[in-house]
């Protein structure tokens, strides 16, 4: 008989919970609600709007009608976190219930919100707690291919910036050394677990301890990160081993609650796909981490994330948030071959934005648990742009975050070229500290055109790769070359090795109208439209 109980019972709540799906209830207006932005927000926040032109006195900020949630939570089975900037809320409930939610006249409307879950982790490989040469080659490696040590030289650590780290966890970054000067000197300004609703952030994963070390950290001299300098703010955001549509709610409120706390720069390691969207969706406007993302950005923030790990398996499109235009979102590259590493997504978003707008390092050497470890994702290339980031922002506070923005993207190795596995490359420091912005490249090779052939033909002195070394030119040897449509759509891009003086050979009769063939060398950057010669 209590067997059978038990059975029954059982049988009871996964009926109810089966009944239970989860909803997003967005209210028609913000009515009867009072606004005080100089007692919310953080004297920070103000300062950067006021600095931005962005208005004090948005409804974006107002919070949601308190006696709106009041009857939606009398009704529903339980609710998650409400938003101010997107006027809602998440709840669960079953169809009775969602039905009178959704006839209460405050409520504009009622949406499904996905809660599949899959795991979703970097996979890391521990080399030795004692780093060998190769790692400590790579770990020197990822700041300095970001030309790193121009900041350091400078002095210029992120001081005066603060950035806040969403993730899954920051197990021991109250206690690993690599974060020493980050609690020495109190700059780890707060903490939020928006799974459990604690300050507790440092459990769970590791992953979080990594990307804030990509972020500021520091093991002896040597930096991990560029912005060893700036203030910290973390953010648990994620669920240990699952990916539940509850976490783009978490980063919502993450988001806000960094606002309000004066943040400037966001870095996400985070992402969303096949689980609850199509490929279509990414189009920087359709889930709700975009449109927090997007909103965060209006307001000033510079946000970073990761492109994804999609690019060796058939998703092989960047994630959301990443999708956002006005994210500056961070592919990978292979420290061996100074071109995209392979696991990286691939952009362009669904209706045509370019992304990834740059690259980094998609292999380092990070702080996890109680060590140093080299790690692979590109859950660490945008922790270190996001530093990089904040280094930059240093040299030049007038800049607007879209105008920061904009100056990454134009100090990357490749610029004016990209493409949609590279972006425009790798940020490079010196052009942040350069009196003048403007790139004199000479050229490296030329465009021969005979009759319907076209070549593309390295000039002398880059020609002869097996004898550079000893002239003392460091060559990296990767020639970019693309072909567009007359939208400035990209057809085909594709990165070779430059082996030999001839380099491409094409015949104009195998080009479209309008179509613009585009290569990149050694810095330097040159187009050819192919009509002009048929």
């Amino acid at each position: 008989m209590k067997k059978s109980t038990g059975i029954i019972v059982f049988l009871l709540l996964f009926v109810f919970a089966k009944a239970q799906n989860k909803y997003w209830v967005s209210f028609t207006d913000k009515a009867n609600v009072t606004f005080d932005p100089f007692n919310y927000f953080d004297e920070r926040t103000i300062q950067q709007r006021l600095a931005q032109n962005i208005p004090l006195f948005d409804s974006l900020d107002f919070p949601a009608n308190d006696s709106y949630l009041k009857a939606v939570r009398s009704i529903v089975d339980s609710c998650s976190w409400p938003s101010r900037w997107l006027n809602g809320i998440a709840v669960y409930g079953g169809p009775e219930e969602i039905e009178r939610v959704a006839s209460l006249a405050f409520v504009k409307d009622v949406t499904t919100m996905n809660s599949s879950a899959i795991c979703t982790f970097d996979k890391a490989e521990n080399l030795l707690e004692r780093l060998d040469k190769n790692s400590l080659a790579l770990l020197k490696y990822q700041t300095e291919r970001l030309q790193g040590s121009a900041f350091i030289k400078q002095g210029i650590d992120g001081k005066g910036l603060r950035i806040a780290v969403f993730d899954v966890g920051f197990r021991n970054a109250d206690k690993h050394p690599a974060f020493s000067h980050l609690r020495k000197e109190k700059r780890i300004i707060a903490t939020y677990d928006f799974v459990k609703r604690n300050q507790n952030v440092y459990k769970g994963h590791w992953h979080g301890t990594a990307t804030l070390s990509c972020i500021a950290g520091k093991i002896d001299s040597i930096n991990i990160g560029l912005a060893t300098g700036a203030e910290i703010l973390l953010a648990r955001t994620e669920n240990l081993l699952t990916e539940q549509y509850s976490e783009e709610e978490n980063w919502l409120a993450a988001a806000e609650w960094a606002d309000k706390q004066g943040v400037n720069i966001i870095s996400s390691s985070l992402g969303y796909t096949f689980t609850r969207y199509f490929n279509t969706q990414m189009d920087g406007k359709t889930s709700l981490v975009a449109r927090a993302a997007s909103i965060a950005a209006a307001k000033g923030i510079l946000v970073v994330n990761s492109a994804g790990n999609e690019g060796t398996n058939n998703w092989q499109f960047l994630v959301t948030p990443a999708d956002v235009d006005s994210v500056l979102t961070v592919g990978g590259s292979e420290p061996e071959k100074d071109c995209h590493i392979n696991f990286s997504s691939y952009g362009p978003n669904s209706v045509g934005k370019l992304k990834p707008n740059v690259i980094a390092s998609g292999r380092v050497v990070a702080a996890i648990s109680n060590k140093l470890a080299v790690v692979s994702g590109t859950s660490f290339s945008a922790p270190m742009v996001a530093g990089f980031a904040a280094c930059a922002w240093q040299t030049n506070r007038r800049l607007s975050n879209m105008q920061l923005f904009d100056a990454i993207e134009k100090s990357s190795h490749l610029y004016p070229y990209y493409d949609y596995a590279h972006g425009f490359g790798i940020p490079q420091a010196g052009w942040f500290l350069a009196s003048n912005k403007e790139r004199v490249v000479e050229p490296t090779f030329d465009f021969v055109i005979i009759n319907h052939d076209i070549k593309v033909i390295l000039r002398e002195e880059y020609s002869y790769p097996e004898t550079e070394s000893a002239l003392g030119y460091k060559a990296r040897r990767n020639f970019y070359y693309k072909i567009e449509n007359a939208n400035g759509t990209i057809i085909k891009y594709f990165v070779l090795l430059a082996e030999s003086k001839e380099m491409l050979h094409l015949i104009s009769d195998d080009f479209q109208q309008g179509e613009i063939l585009t290569v990149h060398f050694e810095g330097y950057t040159k187009s050819l439209d192919v009509q002009e010669f048929k």
